[in-house]
């Protein structure tokens, strides 16, 4: 935890003044009980009313003085720890920002939710009871004995003893607690993690009457977590108990033998009153350690997951510098670029305009923390403005192909090349604000439809909207839509069917006006003739474009066409080539036109 606290050095001024306050308030405190026996010793006992109403004066102006430093204090305390939890959320979600999909693999999507939002939370939470309660408990036990030992050394000696006895037993139950809450946490990313799933396939849930199913499920790891949770809390509650025993006993020792000093007259009846007080503030004190120590526990377990958030490293960064010894020797070992928006330039990086060629040199490619090889040895060249069909079945590797352009992954083996120069040398944020990338999975986020398209580039004007909207044939089905462009879209554009939500995106991508565009089967749900009206539209731009498709209709028109099958290209060329050389291209073909089709009929 010690290592977050870093992010609160911008608030150290609040958090000192907290501090500075708090000691006034517990001073004022523990001066208290001293001047209560000094009350009853030269007051009451004596009979002097004068000597009552100038200690009594000074102990009510005593209260009015802890009084307000104790709002002070917490004022301070809440500037910094707000003030910490909003700097540090930032960071992690700017760290978040900059991790390649490598590095997103290996947290799931839930837990990084939890970190962001309940993990800074219960950190923030904890810096504010530090700065507001946590530093009393010690200062008020050391302040107590200290003053008890003063008041009356026999009677204090007591308290000595105790309390080191006490502090060996919460120090163990600290450090077994903070285990079993990093375990409630992992559960809790769990737990998260089934609602995500949950709310995310809610319809497929319904349509296959699953949710039972789901209500079971859910239950059986809410089950593990309640479980975890009063495991947790069964031992640090235990705490309390026996902080109050020992405490009462020692309550009950002092009153033994405070009775035998008051009656031998080595001790008076105040410095007895007043040690009782010390007592009883102690107990005050200890008996907080137990949600102290709920408390404490809880952000421990959450400051070491953060940590491992702000800890991971990209190990692309450090590749980078000997990528080209590496790709002599066929030995690039990366993962994807680490995404740096602030400072992305340094001195190998070639700031440049891209025009769109795009080449790919013997490259082989697979995932991290995996040995099944995605690509092999995929060889071919495109020329900017050129339009590249890629065809293949399931899982032969097409979007891991066209991943490779924007740098998502790094190849293993070969050479990605951008307008003749390896891609590892570009600036990594120029070269993909070059491309406009439309994802198998269509993504659309909170807004109207205006603000999705402009998504895509926030400078675009209204006309440039609109163009880009009339490209990818979507203009006259939003021109419909209640509010036009205004129109506020559901959570992931639910209520816009599979092929709007498709040309929404593609629009998103066209507004870049990007040199290299990307449909990584963007627009399987278009039917043949509002596909041949956008392969049209794509036509009048001079970007290179890659389409991952099924349908031959798409291929026709295309400069070059990749045959991909398990991983390996296995042909390449115009459709009338390919119809020639590839039987696995014709028997496509075939299936989709007859046995008797040559070529594809054109919607125009």
């Amino acid at each position: 935890m010690l290592k977050l606290f870093v992010h609160l050095k911008k608030y150290r001024v609040a958090a000192i003044a907290a501090l500075v306050m708090m000691l006034i308030e517990l001073t004022v405190e523990l001066a208290q009980p001293y001047l209560i026996s000094k009350i009853i010793d030269n007051g009451i006992q004596q009979g002097d009313l004068a000597v009552v109403w100038m200690w009594g004066g000074v102990l009510v102006g005593s209260a009015v003085i802890a009084f307000a430093a104790g709002i002070a204090s917490s004022f301070f305390a809440s500037h910094a720890s707000l003030g910490f939890g909003y700097d540090l959320r930032e960071k992690l979600y700017d760290k978040m920002q900059t991790f390649s999909y490598a590095v997103f693999n290996r947290f799931a999507t839930s837990s990084l939710i939890t970190r962001l939002t309940g993990d800074v939370t219960q950190v923030q939470d904890t810096i504010f009871m530090s700065l507001r309660f946590m530093t009393r408990v010690p200062l008020v036990v050391i302040g107590s004995m200290i003053m008890a030992v003063v008041v009356s050394p026999r009677l204090g000696l007591l308290l000595v003893v105790m309390v080191p006895i006490l502090l060996i037993v919460v120090v163990w139950m600290i450090k077994k607690a903070a285990l079993l809450f990093r375990n409630v946490q992992r559960r809790l990313d769990a737990v998260n993690g089934v609602i995500q799933e949950n709310l995310t396939g809610i319809r497929l849930i319904r349509v296959f009457v699953r949710m039972g199913h789901e209500i079971e499920r859910f239950a059986t790891f809410s089950g593990k977590l309640m479980k975890g949770t009063i495991s947790a809390l069964r031992l640090t509650e235990t705490t309390m108990p026996f902080m109050l025993l020992m405490m009462n006993g020692c309550i009950i020792t002092v009153l033994w033998f405070g009775r035998k000093d008051i009656v031998s007259g080595s001790a008076t009846v105040g410095e007895v009153v007043a040690v009782i007080n010390y007592l009883l503030r102690t107990i005050g004190a200890m008996s907080a350690l137990s949600w102290i120590l709920v408390t404490f526990s809880r952000a421990s377990a959450s400051a070491q997951r953060l940590n491992e958030v702000f800890e991971t490293e990209d190990t692309s960064e450090t590749e980078r510098t000997g990528q080209r010894e590496q790709t002599t020797q066929h030995g690039k070992t990366g993962m994807a670029e680490q995404e740096s928006w602030t400072a992305h330039t340094d001195a190998d990086a070639i700031t440049r305009n891209i025009q769109g060629a795009v080449e790919f040199r013997q490259v082989g490619f697979s995932y991290p923390n995996s040995e099944i090889k995605v690509l092999e040895d995929i060889s071919f060249s495109a020329k900017a403005g050129e339009r590249i069909a890629i065809m293949g079945a399931t899982g032969s590797g097409k979007s891991s192909l066209v991943q490779l352009i924007p740098r998502l992954y790094t190849e293993e083996q070969g050479e990605v090349r951008i307008d003749a120069v390896d891609a590892s040398e570009l600036d990594l944020p120029t070269l993909r604000r070059a491309i406009g990338y439309v994802p198998q999975e269509v993504v659309l986020f909170t807004g109207s439809v205006r603000e999705n398209i402009a998504w895509g580039r926030e400078d675009a004007t209204m006309d440039e909207i609109v163009e880009a909207a009339k490209r990818a044939q979507i203009h006259e089905t939003i021109e419909q839509l209640p509010k036009g462009y205004d129109t506020q879209l559901g959570q992931r554009g639910v209520n816009l069917s599979g092929g709007q939500k498709q040309r929404l995106s593609i629009a998103r991508a066209l507004v870049r006006r990007p040199s290299i565009l990307i449909l990584d089967d963007s627009t399987s749900a278009l039917d043949v003739a509002t596909e041949s009206k956008l392969l049209d539209a794509l036509e009048e731009l001079s970007c290179t474009t890659f389409i991952i498709t099924q349908k031959i209709s798409s291929t026709t028109s295309a400069d070059l066409i990749l045959l991909l099958d398990d991983g390996r290209l296995i042909g390449q060329g115009k459709h009338e080539d390919l119809m020639e050389s590839s039987e696995l291209y014709r028997r496509i073909h075939e299936s989709q036109y007859g046995e008797g089709a040559q070529y594809v009929q054109s919607y125009h």
